[in-house]
């Protein structure tokens, strides 16, 4: 189950509403979500929630970029939500690498032989082969390098566990980055009594 709010600073106080992302599709549609519920470029925040598993924040002041913060990374990654908080430049990758590599992969075998090359055809079957392909592919031993490399056949993309983004995204609410990462479960009844919302979340929950 999701749930999600805004809350926005005005002059009076915070105003908070609760929020349906079926048409949010994107980084750029929640940020937009935010910048229309915001009165004079002030402060707003966009809370999303999975219940039990992760909650993210989309800080958004005025025309400056977003800010994020994601309590779990890999779980957000299993959310079709959490993979709009989780950027590229967030996770610290190249932007559009992922794809460019399964594009890649769709084109040629992952040994680096295309489908259907004419040369492994044509090539005569030997059970020892000749000593020239024999000195060209030397056989695996089973203590390679490979194997004895602990880093070997991880992920460069995988998505960390644990939390991910700006830890200072509410600390100038007094929410300190200590505070934020002690959060769990029900995440903003906390948030909302640390910016005094807490009244007017409430009402909208």
């Amino acid at each position: 189950m999701y749930f999600a709010a805004l809350l926005a600073r005005t002059e009076d106080g915070w105003e908070a509403s609760d929020t349906e992302l079926d048409d949010v599709e994107t980084l750029s549609d929640l940020t937009d979500l935010a910048q229309e519920a915001s009165v004079d470029e002030d402060t707003v925040l966009v809370y999303i929630e999975q219940e039990d598993a992760w909650f993210g924040i989309l800080r958004v002041d005025g025309e400056e970029d977003p800010r994020i913060y994601v309590s779990d990374a890999s779980a957000a990654a299993r959310s079709s939500y959490g993979e709009i908080l989780l950027t590229d430049e967030l996770l610290g990758r190249e932007p559009g690498a992922e794809d460019e590599i399964a594009a890649l992969e769709e084109l040629v075998d992952l040994d680096g032989t295309e489908d259907g090359d004419p040369d492994e055809a044509a090539r005569p079957a030997s059970p020892a082969g000749t000593a020239a392909d024999r000195q060209a592919h030397p056989p695996s031993h089973p203590d390679s390098d490979s194997d004895s490399d602990p880093d070997a056949g991880t992920d460069p993309d995988a998505v960390p566990a644990g939390p991910i983004g700006e830890l200072g995204i509410l600390a100038d609410f007094g929410v300190s980055e200590k505070d934020l990462l002690t959060l769990r479960t029900d995440a903003l009844t906390e948030i909302a009594d640390a910016l005094g919302a807490a009244e007017v979340l409430e009402a909208v929950r």
